[in-house]
């Protein structure tokens, strides 16, 4: 328990980082195995919503991997995965715009809502937000993004509005696509020149030993990153989503975080306090 001096005294610690993104255009992605625990989604919901009225721009991308293996397996449809990416035929992606751009977005704006923030849910394919065509036939309907429409997603920062993105993006033919959560997040990051973009997942960050979390690596440059690419420190999954930083960074964001999304108030943390959390990717 805090007393009120102490309360006071944290608001004030905290001006100089408000001051800082006051204005500024803050991109997270909120990825599906961060969103397991319903009292930490209430909580990031809580942060989201305290960014939004001390008047930083926030934009939610999010995925929901596990709930479309959830709804799969109440189908009666086995998931598959090459090289990590869902394999998604016609079948599949239904269920995949299904969960995403309705159960696991509306519930989202639902909350920040409930927390007292204005949100807005829309799709990648709203407003042709992601373009895309196929990435690679054996993955089905997995997309590459080849254009980024960012008119909808400024048009609702500037009434005051969350955006809340589900990554599902189109082509000029109809067909529909599953787009990478942390590909689509940077891209997002890249076309608003966001002030940061915010990556969480379930680890802490870049680790130097990636069995232990004590060895968080927690600021980094571009030009370090191939040397960590060889020696197989940046290694497995990491890939990717090291790759989307270093791609947000070269279309105009201005730094990334990669933090674990299962801290509680994490993000608050980053952007508020001198403490920060997880790994700050930056330019050379």
């Amino acid at each position: 328990m805090i007393d009120n001096f102490q309360r006071a005294e944290i608001l004030t610690q905290a001006l100089p980082y408000i001051k800082k993104y006051t204005g500024q255009t803050i991109v997270i992605k909120y990825g599906g195995n961060a969103m397991v625990s319903e009292e930490l989604k209430q909580e990031v919901m809580e942060d989201i919503v305290l960014l939004w009225l001390i008047g930083i721009k926030v934009v939610l991308v999010h995925g929901g991997g596990p709930d479309i293996n959830e709804m799969m397996d109440k189908l009666g449809m086995e998931p598959k995965f090459i090289d990590g990416l869902r394999v998604t035929d016609e079948d599949t992606i239904s269920v995949v715009q299904m969960v995403l751009a309705g159960k696991v977005n509306k519930t989202l704006v639902n909350l920040i809502e409930k927390h007292g923030g204005n949100a807005m849910g829309i799709s990648g394919m709203d407003g042709r937000l992601i373009e895309a065509d196929f990435k690679d036939e054996k993955l089905g309907y997995v997309g590459d993004i080849k254009k980024i429409n960012i008119a909808p997603v400024t048009d609702l920062l500037e009434k005051g509005y969350i955006p809340v993105i589900s990554t599902i993006g189109c082509d000029k033919e109809g067909n529909v696509y599953n787009i990478n959560g942390d590909t689509a997040a940077a891209h997002i990051a890249g076309s608003l020149k966001a002030k940061r973009f915010i990556a969480m997942t379930d680890i802490a960050g870049l680790l130097k030993d990636k069995d232990d979390p004590t060895t968080l690596i927690s600021e980094i440059s571009t030009d370090q990153i191939p040397a960590l690419l060889a020696d197989g420190t940046i290694s497995g999954g990491m890939i990717p989503k090291v790759k989307c930083c270093v791609d947000a960074i070269n279309m105009g964001v201005d730094k990334v975080i990669i933090m674990d999304g299962r801290v509680h108030h994490s993000i608050l943390m980053e952007l508020l306090t001198d403490e920060g959390a997880g790994t700050m990717v930056r330019g050379k």
